[in-house]
């Protein structure tokens, strides 16, 4: 029977971290996870969740403070849901993100020969995000607020700034905000499934500037959209597309399947490295173009191409990557299963007068298989999935194509790790490198090389 009591107040010494980022401290065995507390510091914490296995404490009082502690620089950091490591260093960011990889794929999964490089960070570590997704709701003066979630919960934290964000989206949005308030504009209220405004979406590219913003509402009917669209025309001169996307579904899926163009393009452009991408309402694109960049060529690194190789790029959403490669490759093939990416990725293979690509729409191992049978042999597997990895049957029919060469790019290293260990029948993982997309935050993005055996 576990000792631990709830509302016990205890001191420990923090010897880990969770891969969440919190301090672990251990009784007997037994660990119990402490928000904002760091390796080697001595806390007395307050247990306030006690499982089986494990338990919850909150912080009360730090008696040795960490080397790696810092004040936070964001105000809004103890109550918002945005960021979870302002409180440590930004070195001690980029080790526990590698200490993850590490322990997933060598303490873990027994890849022992398997090279891990440093985190790669960014020299400056603010305002990268190129995408925002801003949910506007109401507090109890009936006044519009418009901010992040706080942890675990649809609590909206009123926000005037973000430090992660393109700092050009919250001029947008605290503009926003005040006009909401003086039109009296309807809201959406989730408990009730009734008003109109739910959340401001804004795109940037990150180097052409170009800028757009998406108005996503509950219905089509929004009868301000003319007077807001013409205010922030006026205020906002790199704006090139306003859009308002229907939202009704009442789920917490953020965007809907439908959007008109309300002013502008359909679509901003921006640029990784020379290569010129369209993107549009719905698009996925990477959130970090800095370190985009900076993840890509290591990927190009890893593919080892020399200008003759077939690469296959599967997953390979608007051809980000596949694009990316194809001037030091021979041809590159991508296939997606969202026919709209599919439909971009040629569109952006024209842009950029790439002669030597070809796009499909249709399940990887499928269409992989049918390639294989017209005598298409790729050199070079490029993988980009989803959270959830690859899908078994993906995998099985990769192991089938035999290429001499697998970079598997992934933002969860846990599903990479579960995916790895299949491909290890025929590959070995050579080396890995995490790559820091999101500073400030618990998430890390990986690119890992395999070789045939």
């Amino acid at each position: 029977m576990n000792a631990i009591q709830k509302n016990e107040l205890i001191e420990g010494k923090v010897i880990d971290l969770t891969h969440e980022g919190h301090g672990v401290v251990k009784f007997d065995r037994y660990p119990i996870f402490v928000p904002n507390a760091l390796i080697d510091e001595l806390i007395t914490f307050k247990v306030i969740k006690v499982k089986k296995n494990f338990a919850i404490g909150k912080l009360i009082e730090i008696k040795e403070k960490s080397n790696d502690r810092i004040e936070p620089p964001c105000v809004y950091y103890y109550k918002c849901g945005g960021c979870q490591l302002q409180h440590m260093t930004y070195q001690a960011q980029l080790n526990m993100k590698k200490e993850q990889v590490v322990n997933l794929f060598k303490r873990k999964a027994g890849f022992k020969d398997t090279l891990i490089h440093d985190t790669i960070g960014m020299d400056d570590p603010w305002y990268y995000r190129n995408k925002s997704q801003i949910p506007v709701g109401k507090n109890n003066e009936n006044k519009v607020i418009t901010g992040f979630y706080r942890q675990r919960s649809h609590d909206i934290i009123d926000m005037d700034e973000c430090l992660i964000q393109d700092q050009i989206h919250q001029e947008v949005i605290n503009k926003l905000k005040a006009w909401f308030n003086e039109l009296n504009i309807s809201v959406y209220n989730e408990r009730k499934k009734q008003g109109m405004m739910r959340h401001v979406v804004i795109r940037t590219g990150h180097h052409s500037r170009e800028l757009m913003v998406i108005l996503v509402t509950n219905g089509t009917k929004f009868k301000q959209a003319d007077i807001l669209t013409e205010r922030l025309r006026q205020h906002f001169p790199d704006i090139v597309s306003i859009k308002q996307n229907i939202n009704d579904t009442h789920s917490n899926v953020i965007m809907g399947q439908k959007s008109y163009t309300l002013y502008g393009k359909d679509e901003i452009i921006d640029m990784l490295s020379d290569v010129t991408f369209k993107i549009n309402d719905q698009s996925f694109y990477q959130i970090n173009s800095i370190q985009t960049e900076k993840l890509y060529q290591r990927a190009i690194d890893y593919a080892e191409l020399q200008g003759e190789e077939t690469v296959l790029d599967t997953y390979c959403g608007i051809g980000t990557i596949g694009l990316y490669m194809a001037p030091k490759a021979k041809h590159v093939y991508g296939v997606e299963v969202v026919p709209e990416a599919i439909t971009d990725a040629q569109q952006n293979a024209t842009i950029n007068q790439f002669k030597n690509t070809t796009f499909v729409c249709g399940k990887a191992e499928e269409v992989i298989l049918k390639w294989k049978a017209e005598g298409i042999r790729p050199d070079v597997v490029m993988v980009d999935p989803p959270r959830k990895g690859c899908d078994e049957t993906f995998l099985k029919t990769l192991l089938e194509l035999n290429p001499q060469r697998i970079v598997y790019i992934s933002c969860n290293p846990s599903t990479q790790q579960r995916d790895a260990q299949l491909l290890a029948q025929q590959y070995q993982l050579t080396q890995i490198t995490p790559v820091d997309m999101f500073p400030h935050t618990t998430h890390v993005e990986t690119v890992a090389q395999f070789e045939r055996l």
